[in-house]
């Protein structure tokens, strides 16, 4: 029987009777939301034992709630809690005013979003995934509810080592791996590691999200411009920065490749100081649809000045949340010195299912049919965009799972993205990615000014996450508004 979810105090001295506090108790609990829809209460008999009153009271009680429709009997089963929702709502309704956005202030509902960040679940393999976790649960020993190392398991560290050197060149060692779950972690980790208040340059436009981090770190951060090549190492000699964040293997949101020169320029950059570091953020280096995948910066990486991050959640699933993060030897050091108390973040069940996955060939396998899919939605939209030709200049593409639109009609992005929106397909602006730098952080005025707001109308189109008739559509119905 379970316990009662209730720890009412009965007050014998009350002017309302027994029966009459347990029911408004119960009531009022049911209401509340505390006691869920079809969630059992106790026998009326047990109640009474619990609560040291007559089985009569409770009784009472019970049938009080039942005739008001609180709480509904069931024959040889007992009493459960009724459909509360609609009890719930209207006592808000009647006793509280509750908070209505105005029109303006309400999301509109897409029919068809553009999101950069979605990916294609339609495909993944529940069926493998399902069958490795069985069969890992069937010979799970108590050494797999165990804490485990710090790092993460070796066997998985061993394994991403090992795909990692021969997808992206990285080379490491399995000690210089640390798994997290997701890079918010990894990164928030790194400040640990690199030390506070340290000073950080960032590409402009720049993920977001991982500025969020370091500004919850209380970081320094310079906002660098880019051009075709990337970060401009001119400029970001202009920062006091320590550290530079960059993406270049494909820049998000640009999709900018950095080509081999610009990256032994940084490289160059990062070597000229003691404690100088780069961080490398290869989110979705997977998915190139053109030529052979382009190695990471780390691989060309000959004085220990690289932090490598990378991801499994836009490969295989958001819900994975396992990302890895290699460390050069000295600053592996100092993370056995500062950190290696923390406790791995993610479980050794779901390390070592995602270890056999890719150990078996399953994850290369799931890869393969994955980059085809989204070749195939890549071409399509590229296909859809070509009336689109004349009034944008469409860039970032044969990488990723988004593409850039560049207006040549000097349009503002919220005008677009609100003619975008009446038809209610849903675009991103480029604005929402570029950063602005505080005085303190200026680079000054000039072609290093990332503060400039005379750039064309840039707009992201993700496309990873629609079907191919969503793409067509959602298309269709930009080229009504935007031609």
């Amino acid at each position: 029987m379970k316990e009662l979810p209730i720890h009412i105090q009965l007050d014998p001295k009350s002017d309302i009777t027994l029966y009459e506090q347990i029911y408004e108790y119960i009531r009022n609990e049911i209401k509340a939301g505390n006691l869920l829809k079809n969630e059992k209460l106790p026998s009326a008999r047990f109640l009474a034992e619990y609560l040291q009153v007559s089985r009569t009271t409770v009784d009472m009680a019970y049938e009080q709630l039942v005739l008001e429709g609180y709480v509904e009997a069931r024959a040889r089963r007992g009493y459960f809690v009724s459909a509360f929702e609609e009890l719930y709502a209207l006592g808000e309704t009647a006793n509280a005013k509750t908070y209505k956005p105005k029109q303006s202030e309400r999301q509109p509902a897409y029919r068809y979003d553009f999101s950069p960040n979605a990916i294609d679940m339609r495909y993944f393999p529940y069926a493998t995934w399902k069958k490795i976790t069985k069969s890992i649960l069937v010979d799970a020993n108590s050494k797999m509810f165990s804490l485990g190392e710090s790092q993460g398991d070796l066997q998985l560290r061993t394994t991403i080592c090992r795909y990692l050197h021969g997808s992206r060149g990285v080379n490491c060692e399995p000690e210089q791996i640390i798994i997290g779950a997701g890079n918010d972690y990894l990164l928030l980790l790194l400040e640990k590691i690199l030390g506070r208040h340290i000073h950080v340059a960032m590409e402009n436009p720049t993920y977001v999200r991982a500025y969020k981090i370091f500004q919850s770190c209380a970081y320094p951060v310079s906002f660098v411009p880019m051009d075709e090549s990337g970060m401009r190492v001119d400029c970001l000699r202009q920062t006091d920065a320590q550290a530079a964040y960059v993406m270049p293997s494909h820049q998000y949101p640009t999709g900018v490749s950095m080509p081999i020169g610009r990256r032994m320029e940084l490289l160059k950059w990062a070597s000229e100081e003691q404690e100088r570091y780069l961080i490398e953020d290869d989110y979705d280096s997977e998915f190139r649809y053109k030529g052979k995948p382009l190695p990471s910066l780390q691989a060309s990486d000959a004085d220990g000045r690289v932090v490598y991050i990378g991801t499994f959640s836009k490969a295989i699933a958001p819900a994975i949340r396992i990302s890895y993060m290699v460390l050069p030897y000295p600053l592996l050091e100092r993370y056995r010195s500062r950190c290696s108390f923390y406790s791995s973040t993610v479980s050794r069940i779901d390390q070592t299912i995602l270890n056999e996955f890719i150990r078996d060939g399953y994850f290369e396998r799931y890869l393969n049919k994955m980059r085809k899919l989204y070749r195939e939605k890549h071409d399509l939209i590229l296909n859809e965009l070509k009336p689109f030709e004349k009034d944008f200049r469409i860039s970032g593409s044969n990488a990723g799972l988004h593409i850039i639109l560049t207006d040549r009609k000097h349009r503002e992005e919220e005008e677009l993205a609100r003619m975008a929106a009446d038809v209610k397909v849903k675009i991103y602006r480029m604005q929402d990615f570029r950063m602005k730098n505080s005085e303190s952080n200026a680079l000054g005025a000039g072609s290093c000014d990332s503060g400039q707001t005379d750039e064309p109308a840039m707009l992201i189109l993700g496309y990873g996450a629609l079907t191919p008739e969503e793409i067509r559509e959602g298309i269709a119905l930009l080229k009504e508004v935007w031609n």
